[in-house]
This record gives structure tokens, sequence and C-alpha cells, in this order.
């Protein structure tokens, strides 16, 4: 393997708050490095210099000469009226070469465009966020990057797009810099893990292999850590027993003795403040009056075209120790479902009970409802200083210390805040709301894997009710007692079939086999589609179909013998390093592909007439 690039010393800071400084590491060709660590570390910020959008405050980056570096953001920005083709053209090396053109059409078939309606001159706003952040991630790839720098990719991507790009990175020849938090997409595309964080050694931990290895090494490496500060600590102990004697640093030893004690003074506080893990601390307040059956459903169905249902025949009821995720692609209907059961929009058939004790806490994963120009303790806490919680007052200043809030922070805006912290502030406004029923979108966006830890824990033992849409599985799995799947196939889409299983393992296993069997018809139609064409070539028993049918065989004959002589004289050495010649016969190449579609569409009338 050998070195892409090598950082040597790096250091940055915002206003008077410093990321990191003096952060040595390289990276090395092959590599799949997952970044972690907490809000707030500089994660974003160190990709950012990675792919010299932001230079640091001090230290440089050294790359291997013609190393390509692509950078997939966590909000992809789009060029107004763009489609899909002229996004891709904007990583190219030379967009106006035909075979950039060539290379976007083969990204729009791999990344499964067309098979959703979606077409090179479609426009990008039209797409869906899960679409807008593969486009993206497909102009990366036109750069042909040696390595790739992505930002939370999963972002907006439902559980199909996570297990396509999981695959992607695996079969991929470049090396990836991935941050995310979603602990079993880590432990699927990492061999390596650099956490960023300031309690590290020299602000951050390089770990060979995946997150499993790193759980590991991570938890040996703070128990060494935790033990060498206790013996610190005594030693540091004798050491100022020794000093209030009142030693006199009259000789060589007594000096050194006392000079000892300053480094070993130093030694502890920086130990400790390494070894000191603050959580936040979460606890949703429960309801006083948790009726047994807070919801129940009995053969709903709700559909928007006909003969084509987003769920239909359901049956379910939501008890005070119901704990639901919703899985599904985006755009399946999961939030219609939400909005269906809490009496937000009409079901077409069934029956709903809602219990007039029912309280709703709502978590909804657009940021849109906080005010960026709004205070974190106006957010919080918009009269006042102090906040009602679990029937006692405090101070707005200990309330947000609970999610690991520093008091410089207090003032600041929310716009100012990170991904991560913004969720915090949503989690933070919900745990001020009394309920039975947590209904949770995509909560985990953005969380740190500590702070997920901790509300992982806390919906676990949360009292009431949970309805929880996450394409986070690991979390998914942890937190729900029953997992809704709404269907992967056509088949079963346009039939509204949602189906419960107990893990996620159970529905692995029936998302796997659903899968191959969908592919495995899609394979038989394919081939009797061959047949069909194959038969449809036969000689019609009308002397003038064969006639014509014979000469437009021979036209198409023709003209593909021609486009594939095209096409092996543009690839040519003296024709490629000639841009004249070869615009002129990707312009010949347009104008035979033209013909051959004509020709081909003769045909077809004359087959059904």
């Amino acid at each position: 393997m050998s070195v892409l690039l090598t950082a040597k010393n790096l250091g940055k800071a915002f206003d008077s708050r410093p990321l990191f400084s003096a952060l040595g590491f390289a990276i090395e060709t092959n590599e799949r490095i997952g970044l972690i660590g907490p809000n707030g570390a500089g994660k974003t910020t160190l990709l950012k210099i990675l792919a010299s959008e932001l230079s640091p405050d001090e230290g440089e980056i050294v790359f291997q000469r013609g190393t390509k570096v692509g950078y997939l953001k966590q909000t992809p920005q789009f060029s107004e009226a763009s489609t899909v083709m002229t996004t891709l053209l904007e990583g190219a090396h030379d967009p106006s070469d035909w075979t950039s053109m060539v290379k976007a059409d083969e990204l729009i078939w791999k990344l499964g465009l067309e098979k959703n309606g979606i077409h090179a001159d479609s426009l990008v706003s039209s797409l869906s966020g899960g679409w807008k952040k593969r486009l993206a991630l497909a102009r990366e790839l036109m750069r042909d990057p040696d390595l790739l720098l992505m930002d939370e990719p999963t972002n907006h991507l439902d559980v199909e797009g996570i297990l396509w790009l999981e695959d992607l990175i695996e079969n991929s020849s470049f090396s990836t810099v991935t941050i995310t938090h979603d602990r079993l997409f880590l432990q699927r595309i990492s061999n390596r893990i650099l956490e960023l964080d300031r309690r590290n050694a020299g602000g951050i931990l390089s770990i060979k292999g995946n997150y499993t290895t790193y759980l590991e090494i991570k938890d040996s490496l703070m128990t060494a850590q935790e033990t060498r500060e206790t013996i610190l600590r005594g030693n540091l102990r004798r050491e100022t027993e020794w000093l209030r004697q009142g030693a006199k640093a009259r000789t060589t030893k007594q000096q050194a003795r006392i000079k000892r004690h300053g480094e070993l003074s130093s030694e502890v506080g920086e130990l400790a403040q390494r070894n000191v893990n603050r959580v936040a601390q979460m606890e949703f307040q429960s309801a006083e009056k948790n009726p047994k059956r807070l919801i129940e459903a009995k053969k709903i169905s709700k559909s928007y075209e006909k003969n084509s249902f987003l769920f239909s025949q359901l049956d379910l009821l939501l008890t005070p120790s119901t704990r639901i995720g919703i899985l599904g692609a985006n755009g399946c209907g999961k939030s219609t479902l939400i909005r269906v059961l809490l009496g937000l929009e009409k079901q077409d058939s069934g029956t709903l009970f809602r219990s007039d004790q029912l309280k709703v806490s709502y978590f909804e994963q657009n940021r849109d409802i906080l005010d960026p120009e709004l205070s974190l303790m106006r957010t919080v806490c918009p009269f006042g200083d102090h906040v009602n919680y679990r029937g006692r007052q405090i101070h707005i200043r200990s309330y947000l210390d609970r999610f690991l809030f520093t008091s410089n922070q207090m003032e600041m805006n929310v716009g100012s805040l990170s991904g991560g912290e913004q969720s915090r502030v949503l989690i933070a406004k919900l745990m001020l709301e009394e309920a039975n029923l947590l209904v949770l979108d995509e909560p985990t966006n953005d969380l740190d894997i500590a702070t997920l830890n901790v509300l992982q824990d806390c919906l676990v033992n949360f009292e009431g009710a949970i309805l929880l849409v996450s394409h986070d599985r690991y979390f998914l799995d942890q937190v729900s007692t029953q997992i809704l799947a709404f269907p992967v196939t056509e088949e079963n889409k346009k039939k509204g079939q949602i189906l419960m299983f107990a893990d996620l393992a159970q529905w692995e296993i029936w998302h796997d086999e659903a899968r191959e069997e969908a592919e495995s018809k899609a394979s038989n139609k394919k081939s009797e589609q061959t047949k069909n064409e194959s038969s449809k070539l036969e000689v019609k028993n009308s002397p003038v179909n064969k006639k014509e049918i014979e000469s437009l065989a021979k036209k198409i004959e023709r003209a593909e013998s021609n486009h594939a002589k095209l096409v092996r004289e543009c690839e040519q050495p003296e024709i490629l390093s000639d841009m004249k010649k070869l615009t002129e016969i990707g312009r010949r190449m347009k104008e035979v592909e033209s013909e051959i579609e004509d020709l081909y569409k003769k045909w077809k009338t004359l087959e059904e007439a």
C-alpha cells in the first residue's frame, strides 16, 4: 500500500473555541476509514481541510503527486435549474468530452435512476433527498477519485439506499474516509477507525480493524489509562506529603524530586481530563395516566392512486409497552401511516380508536422548526430562565448542561451549532413535554455514538408507547420490540402489504429472499421478452411485410456496423489526442444512433401491423 496523504501537526479553532491541534496521521490506498468522535469535535472541519476546502490554522496536508480527492458534503449543493446529466458533468474532468457523457450514462444506470422514472434530463429539484444524495455521490465518482471523503452519507438515504452504498464502498477501488454514527454501517464499511477526541493522546486515536475491534481496543486502553491515573495519583500524594515536610532544595537529588512532583501533577491532570466521560442525561416524561389501549387500528387502508395502496387491511394495537420500529423506502408511506394513526389524516377504510387520555410527543427530523437566529437558551426556554421538568423548576443553564452544552454555548445562535448539537436541542425541547406516546422520525441523524447509546437506553426505559422511524438499523433493533416493514417489491407495494417482524435479523432474511425473488422474476421476464422479440423477427405471411422487414433488417445491420466502426475509430490514440476529430466523430455517432432508433421504430410499426 502507498500513502495518499499525510497530515502534519494540523490545528484549527473557531473564534476562541479550539477544535483540535497537533493532529498527525496518514491515509493509504485501499483503506476504508470510519471517522468518529463526539459532536463538536471538528470531524466535518477536518474533512473540509482534507478536501482542501478549508485551510488549517497550523500544520499542513501533503498529498502524493496526482492524488484525486472527491468530497461528498453532508448537505450537497446543486446549481439552480440543473438536471441529472448537467450535475454529473460538473464532476467530469472535461464535460465536453463524449467519454464523460458515456460515463455519466453508466452512472445513471448504476444508481438505478431509470428504474425509478428518473432520466438524464430530470430536474434535480424534482428529486427526493435520498436521490439527491445518490446523485451527489455519483458526481464525485465522475472525478475518478483515489480518495473519497463522505460526511454522513447515510442521512436521507432509506435502508435500500444504505445497502446500495455499502455494496458500492465494498467493491470500490478508491480509499474512503466516512463520518458516520450508524454503527452497523460503520461496522460493514470500515477496516480502520479514526476517533477525533481531545481526550485522546495527540487528539486522535487510530485503530486498525472494524468498529467491533475498535470497541474492544478502546475499552482496554481506557481501563489501562484509568489504572495509570490511579497509580500516579498515589505517587503524587506521597510526593506532595514530602514537600509539605519542608524539604529544602539544596541537593541535586532534592531538586530533581521537586521537578518530578511538577511533572507528576501535570500528567495526572492530563489523564484526569482524558478519563472524564461526560454523557448526556436523558429521560422522557411519561404521562400520569397510561390507559391500556392508546391506539387501535382495525383493517385500515390508505391509497393515493387507483389500484395501488400505501398500506392495506392493517391491524395495529399500541399499548404503553409497545415499541414499534418502522422500516421502509423513502416515499413508501411511513409518514402517512403515522399521520393516520394520530388522526392528522383520514384513512380510506377500516376503523381507528384513540384514547381520550392520549398524549403525543412528536420528534420531526426536519430542523427547519428551529430558528437559526434564536439563542440556544431562548430556543428551549422562550420566557424566563427556568423550565418545568418532571414537576420541578430547573434553571435553563442546569437543564442544558444535561445535554452537554457548555456555558459558552448558552447565548450562541442555534444556527451556529453542529447538526448533532441541533438534534440534542430538539430532544431537550421534547423532554419538557409529558407523553404516553413518543413518535420519533429519524431522531438519530447527526447524533454522536455516546449520545445515541444514552438515547437508546432512555427509550428502552420509557413507560409509554413508541413509534420509531429510523434507517439506523442497529438503533432500531435495540429500541424496538417489533419491526413493521413496508414492502420492497413492486407486486407487494401495489397490494399495500405491510409485515411485522420480531427483530432486525428476521427482517433481513425476509428482505434478502424478497429481493432474490424479485430479481429472479425480472430475469425471467426479460428472457421471455427476448424470446418474444426473437419470434417477431420471423417473416410475416404478407409478401409486403416480408420484403419491408428484410430491407429494414439490412439497413439496421449496416447502421449498427457503422456505429461500431466509429466507436473503434474514436478509441485510437491519434484520435483521442485530436479534439477536433473526436468532436466530429461524436457528432456522426449521434446521427447514426438517431438513424438506428428511427429504423427500429419503423420495424416495430410493421410488426404491430
